[in-house]
């Protein structure tokens, strides 16, 4: 038997079965002892169908015999007949529609009932589908609530809507357009099928479907859309069940939802919006009617590309819609006379923040709604889309330029080449064809019409033009889009050797001054032409990064990017990785020391340190067997050591073994209580959940998400109040609010320190901005504090900055997946970060998205507990009267309403004097200081009343006077507080003491 009348007949017997007893169908059959049943609803279905063609007035017997007289004359030919032997079909027609004995059958039952079987088997459940809202399309605005992505499924573009928001009439144009008997029949539609065989005999052109509405729900829901007959027979069978399931309405609206309809748009909604720019509620008749006519194929009747096509399947819509009396002959000929038209497609696109938008989805999930695709939500997110644009662009500039200027960028060979297309647009053009684009050359359209895979890469794309002369000695000439030539910089020779004629690359465009002239009037006039500019090519690099811009006072995350491009990596290293801080870290300790009593002017020896190991109660240490190896000994990044250094020029510097002698006597007098203390910070401040008991800790050696460690340095901003980092306002569902983020979020106070330290702690990352590690931007000290970071080998580079306003953190490094660490090269954050940075932040001053605006000076509640005085920037030491070279410090005021006097708390005067001798290497090139010598260091600092100055000399202050305030330090404002009320009498001044007045130093009486 041929093995397609297996098919046919499989499938003719699952249609029998539908049509004859719906509610009843048998979904398997034994091979031979049910061969009888089966003969028998064949004849059964046959019948069903010689009964359908009496009333279609058809003569099938008449058709049957032309095909196998002239397959041509009715389009038996058609490839939707390919494969079918007509002989053979009629002998079974005989058979089984007309009763006819037959001496050699055609029909092997026993194989047809086993492809059945086969068919049948394991049928998805029709009940799913009761109550089934398909995944839809979640719109999401930008801060400014407009329009910034769409998040949906693939193939699931569409907004849900009710069928009562669907205008009746325009019900009726689907119905007519696809399903004339919708109402009528129990799934199936033998009426359907009979007009689609016949039309297909008839007419050899487009093959035509009998499947109804609910076939069709079937086969986009359920069964799948594969052209077999096993799908039909399932699709059938399952469709029949799912009329005993559901309501014809339920299933027309399941169906005006799931039909795609073109222009990325599935459902009627959807559609409504893409073609008309509206609601599916407001749409007119003939609008209904368009849409519906696309059913039959969206791209064959496409009204942009096929306009008359698209008129043609309109008029059979409406003639249809008419003939079954859902609307008059007078508003068809209104629709007709002036026929919708579609809006201007614009297909959706987007270059910016796709790793911003996957995390929404993880926030909304944590925020109550499991899934943005599960509804159509609007949601207003906190993103500022120009900055994200900004952020990303920075960044990718910032890595290349990187592995320019370390000669580690490799060229792997053009983004695309377009000679093929060129050279079809010029023989269009030789072949007169119209040219549309205003003249444009085929280079330049061609390179406009490409489409680049790194859709979010904000370079300019260019086209090799020509490789200047025949040895290459010339210039090489890229086509940019706006029609200029520009020559190109490859930086190497193997760039340059491996570019073709007409390769896509990218490259960074330097814009060149417009040309001026002068008139014959003598005057000046600028050349309206566009100016000559140059081009730097640009690689895809293999270092990667990530940035993120909080807003300090709200948590709000305006800018995030997690990588140099989403089509290369999906990964977002803003939250989704942990990576080393370095020294971005060391902010935890000095914050910790500051809280514990220590001054910005404490003196801390740059010695080499050793700390035992740390006891973990294994008993190890008790037993006198530690290792060499478990003993702690930091070294500094140059391997230089000696001097002394102020609390504040160790952090603005950066010094290791600063930071590790505030263990040691610092903060506690025991190692490990100290290590406890800061570890109680970090953990108090949310950059981690809990620490890894080990010193390496202090310099960054325990791995953090930059997520985390940007909301610690926006709560620096804030004197101690931790923003919560996020990304979503509010999302809402029909208009109702499903979430809100609290509109005046209470943050609470990092608990671990008062304002007063944390205030201390901005002015010491400020200073790291205008003398120390980041004072490649120094310009930007007034506005600006932070801290750069590298880790062990630079295999991390970090800077996290930030303004009254904003924190923006930047990371730069190798994912090393491979398990080896690869560094940088020796470069340190400052060297990687800090060029990604500065125009992040320029950026958001630009944008006016915050004010540049000095750092703010301290809240009242820190001001109580501070005042300012004058000392020598180097050692620390304070100057009475105060003097050009003074540099203005924020002190502490301790309990007894006096400056704690902790500068020779590490050591005393006498080692001070002494280590002031030895003027051990400092990391940027400086020294530790000269003890007893004055520093030509003009001091920068804050001041209340005139922003950020050079301290002016001032004569000696007058009479002491109690104020607390942040004004000029020739003031009285430096003086210690009065007791208002009669106070114990301080203890004798010791070296050593956090709170003891200076009564030492005459400065400070």
């Amino acid at each position: 038997m041929d093995p397609i009348l297996v098919k046919i007949f499989a499938t003719a017997l699952a249609l029998s079965e539908v049509m004859t007893q719906p509610k009843a169908v048998k979904t398997h059959f034994d091979p031979v002892a049910d061969q009888a049943a089966v003969v028998q609803i064949l004849r059964d279905g046959c019948a069903h169908m010689r009964h359908a063609f009496d009333i279609e007035s058809i003569n099938l017997d008449e058709l049957i015999t032309t095909a196998l007289d002239d397959p041509k004359a009715v389009g038996a030919n058609a490839e939707v007949f390919h494969g079918i032997n007509f002989a053979d079909l009629n002998t079974a027609y005989h058979q089984f529609c007309k009763n006819e004995p037959i001496d050699k059958p055609v029909v092997d039952l026993g194989k047809v009932v086993d492809f059945f079987n086969d068919a049948a088997a394991d049928l998805p459940d029709p009940t799913q589908l009761k109550g089934k809202k398909l995944p839809a399309m979640s719109e999401v605005l930008d801060g400014a609530g407009h329009h910034f992505a769409d998040v949906f499924q693939p193939g699931n573009r569409r907004v849900w809507v009710a069928l009562s928001d669907v205008p009746d009439v325009v019900q009726k144009a689907f119905i007519a357009a696809e399903d004339q008997h919708f109402y009528q029949h129990h799934g199936i539609d033998e009426h359907g099928i009979i007009r689609a065989f016949i039309g297909n005999l008839a007419n050899p052109g487009r093959p035509q479907g009998g499947s109804t509405i609910t076939q069709q729900v079937v086969k986009n829901l359920l069964v799948g859309d594969d052209v077999t007959y096993q799908r039909k027979i399932r699709e059938m069978i399952v469709a029949s069940r799912l009329e005993n399931t559901m309501s014809k309405n339920d299933i027309l609206q399941l169906y005006l939802n799931t039909a795609y309809l073109g222009r990325g748009s599935w459902g009627i909604e959807m559609a409504a919006r893409s073609y008309f720019g509206k609601s599916a509620k407001d749409l007119t008749v003939a609008e209904g009617a368009m849409l519906a006519g696309l059913l039959k194929g969206p791209s064959y009747y496409n009204p942009d590309r096929h306009p008359d096509r698209a008129r043609e399947r309109l008029t059979y819509v409406l003639d249809r819609m008419k003939d079954d009396g859902y609307i008059t002959a007078e508003q068809k000929d209104q629709a007709l006379a002036s026929p919708p038209k579609p809006i201007a497609f614009a297909p959706p696109h987007r270059d910016s923040g796709f790793q911003f938008v996957d995390f929404l989805g993880r926030e909304a999930k944590a925020d109550g709604v499991d899934s943005l695709t599960a509804d159509s939500y609007t949601v207003h997110s906190t993103i500022n889309a120009e900055l994200q644009r900004q952020t990303e662009a920075a960044l990718q500039e910032g890595l290349a330029k990187y592995e320019i200027s370390m000669g580690r960028m490799q060229f792997r060979g053009p983004e695309a080449n377009i000679a093929d297309a060129v050279q079809k647009l010029n023989g269009a053009n030789n072949n007169g064809a119209n040219n549309k684009d205003g003249g444009k050359p085929a280079w330049q359209q061609a390179l406009l019409a490409v489409h680049l895979p790194l859709y979010d890469v904000h370079w300019t794309p260019a086209v090799v033009l020509s490789k200047g002369g025949r040895r290459g000695e010339g210039a090489i000439e890229v086509g940019l889009p706006d029609g200029r030539v520009a020559p190109l910089t490859t930086y190497t020779t193997q760039i340059r050797r491996a570019l073709s004629p007409y390769d896509v690359i990218y490259v960074n465009v330097i814009e060149g001054k417009a040309r001026t002239f002068r008139t014959r009037k003598g005057e000046n006039e600028t050349s309206n032409a566009l100016p000559p500019a140059r081009a730097e090519i640009r690689v895809r690099p293999n270092v990667q990064g990530a940035a993120l811009v909080l807003q300090n006072k709200t948590g709000r995350i305006l800018a995030m990017t997690g990588s140099f491009s989403y089509p290369l990596s999906q990964l977002n290293r803003t939250w989704q990785t942990e990576r080393q801080p370095g020294s971005a870290i060391k902010p935890v300790t000095y914050l910790t020391a500051l809280q514990k009593g220590l001054q910005p002017n404490t003196l801390v020896p740059d010695d080499p340190i050793t700390l035992p190991p740390i006891d973990d109660n294994s008993g190890i240490i008790a037993n006198g067997s530690e290792r060499e190896e478990d003993y702690w000994s930091p070294r500094n990044a140059g391997y230089y050591s000696g001097g002394v250094f102020t609390l504040r020029r160790g952090l603005e510097n950066s010094v290791n073994l600063v930071t590790a002698h505030l263990l040691d006597g610092g903060i506690d007098a025991d190692p490990e209580k100290s290590l406890d203390d800061i570890c109680a910070t970090a953990v108090a401040a949310k950059i981690y959940p809990d620490c890894v008991r080990y010193y390496p800790f202090i310099l960054g050696a325990q791995p953090v998400r930059m997520i985390d460690l940007a909301a610690f340095y926006a709560a620096i901003a804030n004197e101690g109040m931790r923003p919560q980092p996020h990304a979503i306002d509010s999302i809402e569902s029909n208009g109702h609010v499903v979430y809100e983020y609290p509109k005046v979020p209470l943050f609470p106070m990092i608990g671990a320190a008062d304002r007063a330290s944390f205030y201390q702690l901005k002015t010491m990352l400020q200073g790291v901005v205008a003398r120390g590690t980041a004072r490649a931007i120094a310009s930007l000290s007034p506005y600006v504090a932070g801290k750069t970071g590298t880790t062990e080998d630079s295999v991390d580079g970090w800077f996290v900055g930030f303004t009254n306003d904003v924190t923006v953190a930047v990371w730069v490094g190798y994912d090393n997946g491979n398990g080896k660490k690869r560094s940088l090269g020796g470069v340190d954050g400052a060297r990687v970060a800090l060029p990604i940075f500065q125009p992040i932040i320029n950026d958001v001053w630009a944008d006016d998205i915050a004010p540049k605006a000095p750092l703010a000076g301290p809240s009242p509640e820190a001001q109580r507990q501070l005042v300012d005085l004058p000392i020598d920037y180097y050692s620390g030491t304070p100057e009475r009267g105060g003097g050009r070279g003074a540099f203005i410090e924020h002190f502490r005021i301790g309990p007894d309403g006096r400056i704690a006097d902790t500068q020779y708390h590490m050591l005393s005067r006498e080692e001070a004097d002494l280590r002031g001798e030895d003027t051990g290497e400092g990391p940027n090139g400086e020294y530790g200081y000269s003890y007893g010598y004055g520093s030509p260091y003009q001091g920068r600092s804050y001041y209340g009343n005139g922003g950020w100055q050079v301290a002016p000399p001032q004569p000696p202050p007058p009479q002491p006077f109690a104020r607390g305030l942040f004004g000029n330090w020739g003031n009285p404002f430096y003086q210690a507080r009065p007791q208002q009320q009669p106070q114990q009498q301080a203890p004798p001044p010791s070296a050593r003491g956090f709170y003891t007045p200076w009564s030492s130093n005459p400065a400070y009486q």
